[in-house]
């Protein structure tokens, strides 16, 4: 899979990936859709996101999770 909306650079927010290269994590999008945040809700909190960078950022998570990815 491309994620070509992640990014990880070794010296911003200490080499965690992030969304397009904002100070805004991979990690933190997953929790505010865990905590039961709503697309919406995300994208009004952060107008720089995009619908795309948090369903990207959420395969992203996913599919580091996949300890069975070939």
């Amino acid at each position: 899979m491309n994620f070509d909306r992640i990014t990880v650079e070794p010296e911003k927010l200490e080499g965690k990936p992030s969304v397009r290269g904002l100070r805004i994590t991979v990690e933190t999008v997953v929790r505010l859709v865990a905590a039961g945040w709503m697309f919406d809700e995300i994208l009004a909190e952060y107008p720089d996101l995009e619908r795309e960078d948090i369903r990207q950022a959420l395969e992203y998570a996913a599919a580091s999770a996949d300890v069975h990815a070939s």
